[in-house]
């Protein structure tokens, strides 16, 4: 299905090299971030307090964030949980405070805003669980690449692996980086959709290799430039109806989703726009550069005694 047709080609490989540099100063810019500031990581990977609390009317989360602020928690993460009347508390660590004499500070402070405030549930979340955490974090991403690269080196060509991994880690980068320039709490929902953005953005760099190869297959006087040239600008409609579909959904847990959802949305939002970026003018241009031809993708013709192919 398309929405559009477009006649002419769009010369995306004449400014390949401009839209490279860019990607290369956005890199450095977080890469930069992730090695003076870091991540903010929340409570589910440097270890501190887990707090359920029920209340007989629906409470008001951003009355309950501000209190939280007034005793020294302004970073403390307040959302519902499973209904209306319920409410989970994330506190980070605080030297010097155990978690049973925090859970006392905050019962208190609670129920001077609403006596029915009824703490439930206690618990810790110690610093090496949230070790184990980064350091399988880690693994998984380790791994996923290791698989796009073998997955497409087995069905397109060396090339083509080696143009995806380089186009989605700079994804994967540039969001980490987001996170990193702007202290948003990374967490365990984060990570998960860090983790979803290198698969979906590996799906439309496949899309635009599988449009490449065919066109090598079609367009055989073609150079190199015009067969790219013309494999984007003829998925561009799919393209559009697919990320466009994805990013409405998207965009509707960003607004409608509370706080739950909130940093989980920003992370696939800008995971979703920098993967069609990367797909078109990073994965794109580096294939071109690393000298694929049609002799790459396309077998020769066997011919008979006659010379004729066959």
């Amino acid at each position: 299905m398309e929405f559009f047709r477009i006649k002419h080609d769009i010369p995306f490989m004449r400014h390949a090299l401009v839209f490279n540099v860019i990607s290369v100063i956005t890199f450095i810019i977080a890469v930069g971030s992730l090695a003076t500031k870091g991540l903010n990581f929340g409570v589910d990977f440097t270890g501190g307090t887990v707090m359920e609390v029920h209340y007989a009317q629906a409470p008001d989360v951003n009355r309950i964030r501000d209190t939280m602020g007034k005793i020294g928690f302004p970073d403390a993460s307040v959302q519902n949980f499973g209904t209306s009347l319920d409410v989970l508390i994330r506190l980070p660590v605080k030297p010097g405070l155990t978690s049973a004499k925090l859970s006392e500070i905050v019962r208190d402070e609670l129920r001077k805003e609403d006596a029915t405030a009824e703490v439930r549930r206690v618990e810790f979340v110690g610093p090496q669980v949230g070790k184990e955490l980064v350091e399988n974090g880690g693994l998984a991403l380790l791994f996923v690449s290791i698989g796009i690269v073998a997955y497409l080196a087995m069905r397109f060509e060396w090339k083509f692996g080696l143009a995806a991994i380089i186009a989605n880690l700079h994804d994967v980068v540039i969001i980490l980086g987001f996170f990193s320039v702007f202290q948003w709490e990374f967490s365990l929902t984060v990570l998960a959709a860090v983790l979803a953005i290198l698969g979906y953005s590996v799906n439309e760099s496949v899309v635009v290799f599988d449009r490449i190869r065919e066109n090598f297959r079609k367009m055989r006087s073609a150079s190199v430039t015009t067969v790219i040239d013309n494999a984007i600008t003829r998925t561009i409609s799919r393209t559009i109806i697919t990320h466009g579909c994805t990013q409405l959904m998207v965009t509707s847990m960003l607004v409608f989703g509370g706080e739950t959802l909130h940093y989980f949305a920003l992370a696939l939002t800008i995971g979703i726009c920098f993967g069609i970026y990367s797909s078109v003018l990073v994965a794109s241009p580096i294939v071109m550069w690393l000298g694929v031809s049609r002799k790459d993708l396309v077998k020769p013709e066997k011919k008979n005694e006659i010379g004729a192919a066959i």
